[in-house]
């Protein structure tokens, strides 16, 4: 089981943060960057017979989804990256974020759940499946999903890209999307939830409130990062 049992929850309210069509496009275009390709056309499912590639989990999809509506953790996962491999690009990744304003005007909070950060989809979906665009599929017995998976359409892919060349603007989505890829190097949706716990204020936050920004953190780390210093130096051990 994989978490996807989010879908169900009831218990707690969201406050939306974004628009249902914000949030809708941002899905899409986070399903095409992210969806694997299908081995074999789906033959013995009507509706996804001309699906181009799938999203495995919602947990997955929830957590790639974290980061690309929070810059400031982003930033922070690259700037850890960049101390484990040295590889100067990684910091001139984060510092492009973190000397922007994106962390304040393209972020967008999401609620501490039962498996971290998450946010109920089912409005964006809605969105999506209506216009033929995603369908999602769910795995399980009767009254007990154990996962759901999320396959993108011919139309989807060709949407999302006709998003794009009419609405330049959503490339910054494309361009994170990516980023976001990168970063998750494949992990599934356990693995990337238990790094994301790594950070303290998003594992502290408590359950039904928005995890809280960590952008002044990340911006005083880059300082000391490009002063040769490392966070850790002078602790001691």
């Amino acid at each position: 089981m994989d978490g996807d049992s989010g879908d169900d929850v009831n218990d707690e309210v969201s406050t939306a943060a974004t628009s249902r069509e914000q949030d809708a496009v941002r899905i899409l275009l986070l399903i095409d960057g992210a969806a694997e390709p299908l081995a074999a056309p789906i033959r013995n499912d009507a509706a996804l017979t001309d699906a181009v590639g799938v999203v495995e989990g919602q947990l997955r999809l929830q957590k790639l989804d974290f980061w690309l509506r929070s810059p400031d953790f982003l930033a922070d996962e690259l700037l850890n990256d960049y101390e484990r491999s040295g590889e100067p690009r990684l910091l001139d990744l984060a510092a492009q974020i973190l000397d922007s304003e994106e962390p304040e005007v393209r972020r967008y909070p999401m609620l501490r759940h039962h498996f971290g950060a998450y946010e109920p989809l089912d409005d964006a979906l809605a969105v999506l499946r209506s216009a033929g665009l995603v369908v999602r599929r769910r795995h399980g017995r009767v009254g007990r999903t154990s996962r759901h998976d999320y396959y993108l359409l011919a139309r989807g892919r060709d949407v999302a890209r006709t998003v794009v060349a009419q609405a330049p603007a959503f490339r910054y989505y494309v361009d994170r999307v990516q980023l976001v890829l990168d970063l998750a190097d494949g992990r599934g949706g356990n693995q990337l939830k238990e790094r994301q716990y790594l950070q303290d204020e998003y594992a502290t936050a408590a359950r039904g409130t928005r995890i809280g920004s960590i952008s002044a953190r990340a911006r005083s780390r880059l300082a000391q990062l490009r002063a040769g210093t490392s966070v850790t130096d002078g602790v001691d051990a």
